[in-house]
């Protein structure tokens, strides 16, 4: 009887600790596929959410599959270095704000879209890029191309493509400028202002 119940208990130890744990965890594609399906179910329920709603069934969503954190240091560029630790925080907080405003505003509701997985390829340094269509019935297909870079705690979107154009590499441009010529504080209160027009749009 010993033996067996110490057996059993190995076994429960074993899967507790073993590799299959890790296997469980996402791949780059997953990823994007859990994001784009929930993003859909979120527009299907959008006008009964409201932006208010949809901001904060996105805002779980977004923080799970984007790093926000990084694509906040990536579009201020080197000047990130010359930020204090508090302007640093806050610029996360404040860009995370955005990106989840901007996707309640523009997945708004539903009239019958899809998204269509194209290819998967991986780049030079360890990353991963998923090229997927946004199918409109009526018009015509939108191409996304998700940047994916791997973390400790698994894939996560760096930066997304539509139809050619980076929006890291927009806002990198707009934010760099700003930061360089009007101050931090000047940046803050611009990407608050686009948030106050997302929520009132």
């Amino acid at each position: 009887m010993f033996h067996r119940m110490y057996c059993v208990l190995s076994l429960l130890v074993l899967l507790v600790f073993s590799p299959l744990v890790a296997a469980e965890e996402q791949t780059a594609r997953q990823v994007v596929d859990e994001f784009q399906n929930e993003l859909l179910a979120i527009m299907k329920q959008g006008k009964t959410l409201g932006f208010g709603g949809r901001y904060d069934k996105l805002d779980v969503l977004v923080k799970k599959s984007h790093d926000l954190p990084k694509i906040a240091r990536i579009v201020v560029g080197k000047q990130w270095e010359e930020l204090t630790p508090e302007q640093q925080e806050k610029l996360e907080t404040v860009f995370s704000r955005l990106s989840v405003s901007a996707y309640a505003h523009n997945f708004k509701d539903f009239s019958g879209e899809s998204f269509n997985f194209v290819s998967e390829e991986e780049t030079g340094r360890g990353g991963v890029v998923i090229h997927t269509n946004l199918v409109i019935p009526g018009e015509k297909d939108v191409k996304f191309d998700y940047m994916m870079k791997k973390k400790d705690d698994g894939w996560r979107i760096i930066n997304i493509i539509a139809d050619g154009v980076s929006d890291l590499a927009l806002k990198r441009s707009e934010y760099t400028r700003v930061l360089s010529r009007e101050g931090f504080d000047a940046l803050i209160a611009k990407i608050n202002e686009k948030i106050e027009s997302y929520a009132k749009q």
